[in-house]
């Protein structure tokens, strides 16, 4: 198969506007799959069945190589053969049919509850930019809400005196939100003391999280405070704008909350996401089966 690689590699450097990067990426791959289809004896690109070409993602896979790799590995072949198919090199195209390799599902990340606190403890409250940040974090813990539904609340949607907030998730979809002790002193305290100094254009902006401009703070700003906060508090595991999400269901589950009422909570269209989260450590595993199983 070299001689067609050859004459593949050459016409899609001439015809295509791929860059040098990803050439250099196809050129590679595909040495590198016509190398092992010759150590088979296939030199015939006719020789080489759908099962050769299976055995080979799963050889790379148990070498190590991750989903994406495999991914792109067999999106080189598959563009390859279709180009000898086309030539008239192959009556068949085993490549057709070779289903492609599931990305490998990361758990979601999660902070202890010792990392949550240093985390949400982090901004100063001496600052109106600390007292929103303070606020934030807490929020976002206390509800589990995402990310874009917090940026996007507006004052109206924060009733203080009740502890809730009223958030538009995923899909439109609108639901009423608690928020405990800890998340309305801060709410109070940046409301009441810190916002109005964030609010430099007076015209009667109605987002409750404003930025040093004084217009609505956006994803992309609360996504820098909270990496620069869990550098501050000396966390050291990766964390995104969804890690506050991720364990405020896991702690909440870990601590016997029902998976339906934490489900309502976050939002989520399916309890099969909600149950991500539902890993107990054995011992309370142990404890919940003893006080729930009638005989136990």
């Amino acid at each position: 198969m070299k001689h067609q690689l050859d004459r593949y590699l050459r016409d899609l450097r001439s015809e295509s506007r791929l860059s040098a990067n990803t050439m250099a990426s196809y050129e590679r791959d595909l040495l590198h799959f016509v190398s092992y289809a010759e150590q088979l004896g296939l030199a015939d690109p006719d020789a080489v069945h759908k099962h050769h070409i299976a055995q080979y993602l799963q050889r790379q896979k148990g070498e190590g190589r991750m989903a994406a790799t495999l991914s792109r590995r067999l999106v080189s072949i598959r563009a390859f053969f279709h180009y000898m198919a086309a030539e008239g090199w192959l009556r068949h195209n085993p490549a057709l049919t070779i289903d492609s390799p599931k990305p490998e599902k990361k758990p979601p990340s999660v902070l202890t509850i010792d990392e949550t606190n240093r985390l949400l403890e982090a901004p100063s409250a001496d600052t109106a930019a600390g007292k929103r940040d303070r606020a934030m974090l807490e929020l976002i813990y206390a509800g589990g809400i995402r990310v874009s539904e917090l940026v996007a609340l507006n004052l109206e949607h924060v009733n203080l005196q009740l502890g809730f907030i009223h958030c538009i998730g995923s899909g439109m979809k609108e639901r009423i939100v608690p928020f405990g002790r800890m998340a309305k002193l801060a709410l109070t305290d940046y409301l009441q003391a810190g916002r109005a100094e964030l609010l430099t254009q007076r015209d009667a902006n109605s987002a409750a999280f404003l930025n040093h401009l004084g217009t609505r703070l956006t994803r992309q700003g609360f996504w820098k405070t909270i990496k620069k906060y869990a550098k501050e508090a000396g966390i050291e595991a990766e964390i995104t704008p969804h890690t506050l999400r991720h364990s405020v269901a896991s702690h909440m589950l870990a601590g016997g909350a029902d998976v339906r009422a934490v489900q309502e909570l976050l939002g989520h269209a399916d309890v099969a996401t909600t149950l991500k989260y539902a890993q107990l450590p054995k011992t309370r595993m142990r404890d919940v089966y003893g006080s729930a199983h009638p005989r136990a």
